[in-house]
């Protein structure tokens, strides 16, 4: 099975392809057109900006590839909110895969800090992504913005306000939180993405 991992400018990406590593994959790590297209399954992960993120995908073409896949795809924290139509960080038109916004967290008290960072339970789940997970698993979470509960919902998460911890539509999959950094959870999320 060929697993192949987006490239662009992102950070956090070498995470991934350790956590891959030590289920015994070895994923390609590409911005090849041709690559991506015929991979099996495509994971889209990263930390970064918006509006650079999404520069780098125009300028070759990756945002109407991405958009237009047919194999199974997961996106990661930023790669979750690039899949998005458009993001409040430099008011950035996104790829669009799923039809709503992503908005900057607004803390309505000192307790409430931005970035969130740490880990977080996840609960509501709908997704063959979760399979075996239980109602209020931890995993870790490291992120200004966030997607709100919409149709495409498939795990929530509570900070400031309810959000959408992971989305779902079709064959795009995707998680807020870092499957990657979250333990025993985050290895069967990556597996059950895998075995889909």
């Amino acid at each position: 099975m060929k697993i192949a991992i987006v490239k662009y400018n992102a950070g956090n990406i070498y995470s991934v392809v350790n956590a891959l590593n030590r289920l015994g994959i070895n994923p390609v790590l590409t911005d090849d057109i041709e690559e991506l297209s015929s991979a099996d399954k495509i994971i889209f992960p990263g930390q970064g900006e918006a509006s650079g993120a999404m520069r780098y995908l125009k300028e070759r073409n990756l945002d109407k590839v991405i958009r237009d896949l047919h194999q199974p795809v997961l996106g990661i924290c930023i790669g979750q909110q690039l899949l998005c139509r458009h993001s409040e960080e430099g008011d950035t038109d996104c790829i669009g895969v799923f039809d709503t916004e992503v908005k900057r967290f607004t803390p309505s008290s000192h307790e409430y800090k931005v970035p969130a960072m740490g880990w977080n339970g996840i609960y509501g789940m709908k997704s063959k992504l979760f399979k075996g997970i239980p109602d209020n698993e931890f995993v870790y979470f490291v992120h200004s913005f966030y997607v709100p509960l919409c149709q495409y919902t498939a795990a929530v998460s509570d900070y400031i306000q309810p959000f959408s911890a992971a989305l779902h539509k079709d064959n795009f999959y995707s998680t807020q939180f870092h499957p990657e950094k979250s333990g025993d959870a985050g290895e069967r999320i990556i597996k059950n993405f895998i075995n889909i």
